[in-house]
């Protein structure tokens, strides 16, 4: 049998459980630190207990599990039916910080309960309104994500974010082993097992950080072998500036989500996203947003990580990709569990996810290409990336501006390159658009 007809390359293939497990842990551990990552920011802005935010990062885990089963088996119009993982989002940090600090944490709670059935309901009618977004916009998009998400894995191979020694040696090694053992077992591999290259990488990466003291275990004693979320830990505050701020985001999140849904439909099939996918992606989005905030965390939103790793692997079966959504329900159920996958150094995770987040990229560029190299979609493309690229890495350019407006815009690339080329879209002038080129 033809390696791409393993039923791993399929949709909804039936696979064994040998199978399912590695394929959804290697999901999970791609995207589990970044779960996590911004509750914890915003529990230090608000100056939460540290024993209330390690009940939070617990209900977390479960809701981004929910979320990705639901997205990848759907329930009447909520769920795209493709692979996608979702996660608590980092769209919301700076904004959550702000209202947190002003309101307390039940405001930032009250203000997604609201914003995400907003955007759900906007998801629902997606197939309206998603006809105004035209291809060159959703590769602009998704080019912005893959260049966005850079840095990122750059941080994260200098140590992380916030890191007293960034950049240190040990860092340094642990990541680049990481990323060679990846690139090896990816050559020598054979038939599907390449795909799993990350996940060796990450195993190899563990243990080389394991002996250089990287790898924290010690609080795996210290929990309970069972917990349950708690539901509305926080009691919900509701402000209407904060439900505002929020709800802008929430648009953001949404453009994100398109994205996304995009890039997995493109480089995981072959083909665009129906308007059936992209409502249902949208509106799991928002209204798992609502439920999150019901057990005391930040909305979700797709991650981008997860779609990356598709890009690289090619790998789309739900079964495989949807245990990586029921192993992140058990490590919230399992706090010891949890407390092992919360332990991967932040190098080891840098050095996988270069090559993902570098996929995206690629596969943004390829969308454009497929737009056909005319003037008109060169230009839109050309300077939308140009400014949302440029503009947010000296967010000082928008000081002029008010908070709200900086809270959206100043340090978030994807939203400005999707206002300006969908402002691009509606004002060049269509007699621009020259002969397309098709490959």
């Amino acid at each position: 049998m033809d390696d791409k007809e393993d039923a791993i390359y399929q949709l909804k293939g039936d696979i064994s459980i040998r199978k399912v497990i590695p394929f959804g842990l290697q999901h999970v551990l791609a995207m589990f630190v970044a779960n996590i990552a911004p509750i914890l920011i915003v529990a230090g802005a608000v100056k939460m207990d540290p024993a209330e935010a390690a009940a939070l990062l617990q209900s977390a885990m479960i809701v981004a599990g929910v979320g990705s089963l639901l997205q990848m088996f759907p329930l009447w119009r909520l769920g795209s039916g493709l692979p996608i993982i979702m996660g608590i989002s980092f769209t919301f940090v700076s904004t959550a910080c702000v209202i947190g600090t002003k309101y307390g944490y039940g405001a930032v709670l009250g203000a997604a309960l609201v914003g995400g059935v907003m955007e759900g309901i906007l998801g629902l009618g997606a197939s309206w309104w998603k006809k105004f977004v035209p291809p060159i916009v959703s590769a602009s998009v998704v080019t912005a994500i893959g260049f966005s998400l850079l840095p990122i894995g750059a941080n994260s191979f200098g140590g992380g974010f916030g890191s007293p020694d960034f950049g240190d040696a040990r860092y340094l090694v642990v990541g680049s082993v990481t990323l060679v053992s990846c690139l090896i077992f990816n050559i020598k591999a054979h038939s599907y097992y390449k795909q799993l290259s990350v996940l060796f990488g990450l195993i190899v990466g563990y243990i080389t950080a394991y002996f250089y003291g990287m790898v924290d275990l010690s609080r795996i004693f210290e929990v309970s072998a069972v917990s349950f979320p708690a539901f509305i830990p926080v009691p919900l505050e509701f402000h209407a500036d904060a439900v505002l701020s929020i709800f802008l985001i929430f648009l953001v999140s949404a453009t994100e989500t398109l994205g996304d849904t995009s890039a997995l439909s493109t480089m995981g099939f072959g083909r665009p996203p129906t308007n059936r996918e992209v409502s249902g992606a949208i509106a799991v989005d928002g209204f798992i947003s609502s439920l999150s905030s019901l057990f005391g965390c930040m909305p979700i939103t797709s991650f981008s990580q997860n779609v990356g790793l598709i890009a690289m692997t090619k790998v789309v079966n739900r079964k495989a990709i949807g245990c990586g959504a029921v192993i992140m329900i058990l490590a919230g159920l399992i706090p010891s569990l949890g407390v092992i996958l919360a332990s991967l150094p932040d190098a080891v995770l840098g050095g996988c996810t270069l090559m993902m987040f570098g996929s995206i990229v690629v596969s943004g560029i390829r969308m454009l290409g497929d737009c056909g190299y005319s003037q008109r979609n060169m230009s839109i493309a050309a300077l939308s990336l140009s400014i949302g690229l440029g503009f947010t890495q000296v967010p000082q350019i928008f000081h002029i501006f008010p908070d709200l407006f900086r809270s959206v815009f100043a340090d978030n690339c994807v939203a400005v390159v999707f206002i300006v080329s969908m402002v691009l879209n509606l004002v060049y002038p269509k007699d621009k658009e020259g002969p397309r080129i098709v490959e």
